[in-house]
């Protein structure tokens, strides 16, 4: 099995933080291939920290879907699983517009405009892997405005197992998709601004099915 070399990210907070962040950005970004087998010494080695904060930063990225933990084999990246895909864009076709309809009538300023540094930062980020991760921050800030942890918390769950799957919608056509999404993002942002319910639904499906076709094309 070919080594990945590993891309450290900026000095984080602790060692744990240090190598998650490193490691979820190279997962969503695609830097590490889909089925790549991460050895923790490997990792350890490479990012020059112990095995301990290596195995809390497997455990915290299984427990968002992004790697699975065999007993046998250890952690290792996802694989493609269309099945999987379009069972998470159905449930979010399902049950985003619930939470739009909900967030619309209860977002305050201060959470539009957090909404809005997102999306500056987006459309100046170039990291692909950071470009995920501010994604999935900003439209979460649409569904904790919602006001219903059980809603959020199943749309965190499958944002979160979508996250690596975005990243490999971006494939090939970068540029294009990004260019695309931060378009969607901004005529989202300003109808949530407007209170206009049903234009934000029609625009997040949109921007869903979009995604789903591009994930489509790799199959």
């Amino acid at each position: 099995m070919t080594t990945v070399v590993l891309k450290p990210g900026p000095p984080a907070r602790t060692a744990h933080a240090f190598v998650y962040e490193t490691l979820r950005r190279a997962i969503l970004g695609g830097d590490l291939p889909l089925g790549y087998r991460l050895v923790q010494a490997d990792v350890a080695a490479q990012l020059k920290v112990s095995i301990t904060p290596v195995r809390e930063a497997l455990r915290d990225l299984a427990g968002e879907g992004l790697i699975r933990i065999d007993a046998h084999k250890g952690a290792m990246i996802r694989e493609f699983d269309m099945a999987e895909v379009r069972e998470i864009y159905e449930l979010r076709r399902m049950l985003e517009p619930v939470s739009i309809r909900k967030a619309v009538e209860r977002i305050t300023d201060d959470e539009l405009d957090r909404a809005a540094t997102l999306l500056e930062l987006m459309e100046e980020e170039r990291d692909p892997g950071q470009w995920v991760e501010l994604n999935r921050q900003f439209h979460a800030v649409f569904s904790d405005a919602a006001g219903s942890p059980r809603l959020c918390a199943i749309l965190k769950g499958l944002r979160d197992g979508a996250a690596v799957y975005v990243g490999l919608s971006l494939r090939g056509q970068e540029r294009a998709r990004r260019e695309q999404a931060d378009r969607d993002h901004r005529e989202l942002l300003a109808a949530f601004r407007q209170r206009r319910a049903e234009a934000a639904v029609e625009i997040v499906l949109r921007h869903l099915d979009a995604t789903m076709a591009a994930i489509g094309r790799l199959a």
